[in-house]
């Protein structure tokens, strides 16, 4: 069974079909989103945040980012697998860039990278695409960029923001990106840039006329329960759930009602008589 391809994305686009994308971190994760058909999975510096316990995406590496995405590679067949390029990994120079997507494409086992920003970052996504690597963009909110954007907050309410966010968002689709994610911009810009591409955009809190729509895994599930981000819909109270089996599972301990002779092994007698 081959696996989603970025053609395939865009076509999407040119169909008008919606489609979803959620995080994955890890082999079960992915193997269950590529069973229910997720068509995009994206190893995510989020995993710093709802997997490591930071603070932000910023103390991410690339390494934690090949190992996550190796993982995830194993975990499924179907599934588009898009990576992030961490904090730094891509920023320096387009060499740095080309050196750290090739390793995510050759060492974690994923099909196309992420980098967050615009325009400046343009002639990295180029020299990328240009090497046969596909780049999904970021705008919006850019994690890595949360300390000079002053926290989760939405992004481009202004007239000159807004326009920023449009004139990079065709920087990048001119730059070779095949999609790009919107996060934090109101709905209404989102509904503009997204009938301006023809590549298509993945929102999260970017409203309902986005091309596609990606939620953290954590989230969608309920199983991160620091926080609730509005932008995210709670599926399934999954955090709840493991908390109550778990209580069980202690109560059963304790009474000695767990494990059962079905839960065990038995050795024949004659080795056991043997015994001293």
């Amino acid at each position: 069974m081959s696996r989603i391809s970025t053609l395939n994305i865009l076509k999407m686009k040119s169909d008008s079909s919606k489609f979803a994308m959620v995080t994955a971190y890890d082999y079960t994760s992915a193997q269950l989103a590529d069973r229910a058909g997720i068509p995009v999975l994206l190893v995510g510096d989020s995993l710093g945040m709802v997997v490591m316990g930071h603070d932000s995406t910023i103390p991410v590496t690339i390494d934690d980012i090949i190992r996550h995405t190796q993982m995830v590679a194993r975990g499924s067949q179907t599934s588009l697998i898009v990576s992030d390029l961490p904090f730094l990994t891509y920023q320096v120079s387009r060499s740095q860039a080309l050196s750290n997507a090739a390793r995510l494409i050759q060492e974690g086992g994923c099909q196309s990278v992420k980098l967050e920003g615009g325009e400046h970052i343009a002639e990295s996504v180029q020299a990328i695409v240009q090497s046969g690597i596909p780049v999904m963009g970021h705008l919006g909110l850019t994690p890595q960029h949360l300390h000079t954007l002053g926290g989760f907050r939405t992004q481009g309410r202004t007239q000159a923001s807004a326009q920023k966010l449009i004139d990079d968002a065709l920087c990048l689709q001119q730059a070779g990106a095949y999609a790009i994610v919107l996060e934090l911009v109101p709905l209404e810009l989102a509904a503009l840039i997204t009938h301006r591409l023809n590549i298509p955009t993945i929102g999260i809190g970017a409203g309902p006329n986005c091309d596609g729509q990606v939620q953290v895994f954590h989230d969608l599930l309920g199983l991160f329960t620091d926080f609730t981000p509005k932008h995210a819909k709670q599926y399934a109270q999954l955090g709840k759930t493991t908390v109550d089996a778990l209580t069980s599972f202690i109560a059963e301990v304790n009474l000695g009602a767990f494990p059962t002779e079905q839960n065990s092994s038995h050795m024949a007698s004659s080795v056991l008589e043997q015994l001293s």
